[in-house]
């Protein structure tokens, strides 16, 4: 018997709200200046997103390229899978972060970037250790691929759950001692406080804008998808614009485009259009899955379920707890944005954080997407998800995927969880409206 057998049909493109495809003309923007760094003379930084000192960074002319932001446009474009296996070749483990395998695979391969175009090698490396071990040791990687300048700038751990005084002067002497010296000798450029102020002047008009939009999911129904459309909304600020004109406008933008949806009574934008009827309102914790990042979206919007609130969302700041990058306190300022990012915040944090979200956005419960691969996210979280559960009395669940490996990632299985859940909550409003 012959068997014919059909190409299968390309997924049409998703739909995107006017706010996503200016974030995207913005990112492949970036790239296009990152590539173009040998060619402008201009140098580049590499560092990461928590703790991301952008404002200080643009100081010194640096172009800043994020390498956990690579790996993020890599799962995005589904090229990250061949990366991750060729870091493996080389001898990296099965159980190492894949945001390092991707990178490091990349640049086995050349070290293209998402945007088609060779990445240069960075000038400096900057690390703001914000509570991942894993970065230092992806670092002390790149230092000997790259065998450039490095900078460890040290950030205490918020083990009691507090910033205190001498926290914020021992980072603020190395800022002065070592961070700021050798950004000025790699660059050639001399360090302007009041440059830096009207930086952080910037950040924090931003910044206004970004609490408004995450906040805006407490109507009903929520005009935004916090957590997938989240990943949107944070590029901008947690990368490489902060600080910048073009910020401030990308987050008036959107601000504004949120703000008419409220107003329309509309929900969240999804690839396949305007969201249905809210059906569940979620918090969820932990980074989602990029390289099937559309389907893993659909799973939930299919069933009308929108996330209010996410801590993914706060790996870059934590803006809607009240901070704000402060000009008439600069290098303090600075010190106090890496000691408030999620990653550096203890379990007592966020539970307390994630209990916030659940009573404050009245969400039906909370979900966890446990990362194989990440360990600063996945410690604690079986613990989290009880005591918010306790707490709130509401129900939650735990599925696992992997942040950019496309072969942690079981359709069918995180499927069959999710549906389960939402059978939960159901039971959960049936067994309320009985005992009313």
């Amino acid at each position: 018997m012959t068997v014919i057998t059909r190409p299968k049909a390309k997924p049409a493109d998703a739909i995107k709200d006017a706010s996503m495809t200016k974030q995207k003309e913005m990112m492949a923007a970036h790239y296009d200046r990152l590539a173009s760094a040998p060619e402008t003379g201009a140098k580049v930084a590499a560092t990461f997103v928590p703790g991301n000192l952008n404002e200080l960074i643009m100081c010194f002319d640096l172009v800043n390229n994020l390498p956990e932001v690579n790996a993020i446009q890599n799962g995005l474009r589904r090229t990250s899978g061949s990366y991750v296996m060729e870091a493996e070749k080389l001898g990296h483990s099965e159980d190492v972060c894949t945001y390092v395998k991707s990178d490091i695979g990349m640049m086995a391969k050349g070290n293209i970037g998402p945007n088609g175009k060779r990445l240069p090698n960075p000038d400096v490396l900057l690390l703001s250790y914000t509570g991942c071990f894993t970065f230092m040791k992806w670092f002390e990687l790149l230092r000997r691929e790259y065998g450039c300048e490095t900078i460890m700038f040290q950030t205490p751990y918020m083990a009691d759950g507090k910033i205190t005084p001498d926290m914020i002067q021992y980072m603020v002497k190395q800022l002065k001692q070592d961070v700021i010296p050798k950004l000025e000798k790699v660059s050639g450029v001399k360090f302007d406080i009041d440059r830096l102020r009207e930086y952080l002047k910037k950040s924090a008009k931003a910044e206004d804008d970004l609490v408004a939009v995450l906040q805006s999911a407490k109507h009903k129904p929520s005009p935004i998808d916090a957590y997938f459309g989240g990943i949107y909304y944070i590029g901008p600020i947690f990368g490489a614009f902060r600080g910048t004109d073009e910020a401030i406008d990308y987050y008036r933008f959107l601000r504004e485009e949120v703000e008419q949806r409220v107003k329309e009574g509309k929900g969240p934008v999804t690839p396949d259009g305007d969201m249905g009827k809210e059906r569940y309102r979620l918090v969820v914790e932990g980074p989602p899955n990029y390289t099937n990042f559309r389907q893993f979206w659909k799973m939930f919007y299919d069933e009308g379920a929108v996330v209010v609130a996410s801590s993914y969302t706060k790996v870059g700041g934590t803006y809607d707890f009240g901070f704000r990058h402060n000009p008439d306190k600069p290098l303090e300022s600075l010190a106090e944005y890496c000691l408030n990012v999620y990653t550096n915040r203890n379990l007592p944090q966020r539970v307390d954080m994630l209990e916030n979200y659940v009573n404050e956005y009245e969400a039906d419960g909370l979900l966890i997407n446990s990362i194989k691969s990440c360990n600063s996210f996945s410690a604690g979280q079986l613990l989290i998800m009880r005591e918010v559960e306790k707490r709130t009395g509401k129900p939650a669940a735990f599925i696992e995927t992997d942040l950019v490996d496309p072969r942690y990632f079981s359709a069918a299985n995180v499927k069959n969880r999710l549906e389960s859940y939402f059978q939960m909550i159901e039971q959960k409003r049936g067994g309320l409206r009985g005992a009313a």
